[in-house]
């Protein structure tokens, strides 16, 4: 393994962890609060941590082919995640 592909396997672990404490904590606060703001907010980064993971698993699985569709596919699922972020911060 490259050095730069160990780096894209540290940043996206990281993001990985990152995103599943924000969405731990959302539940978390959901189960206090029963805001439904928590919902969106735990929804979003879940989204944002899958795209993550699917995307990491693709680039190796198919050995960094097809990085158009590959980034297409992350961008989607990303914006579908910071749009439940953004949700979050409108819902009662």
């Amino acid at each position: 393994m490259e050095f730069i592909e160990i780096l894209y396997v540290v940043f996206s672990a990281t993001l990985v962890t990152s995103g599943l404490v924000m969405a731990g904590m959302a539940v978390q606060a959901y189960a206090e609060t029963e805001r439904t703001a928590m919902i969106y907010l735990s929804v979003g980064f879940t989204l944002i941590v899958a795209a993550a993971v699917a995307t990491t698993m693709s680039a190796f699985l198919n050995d960094f082919q097809n990085p158009r569709q590959l980034l297409t596919v992350n961008y989607f699922v990303t914006t579908l995640g910071f749009v439940a972020v953004i949700l979050s911060l409108y819902a009662e």
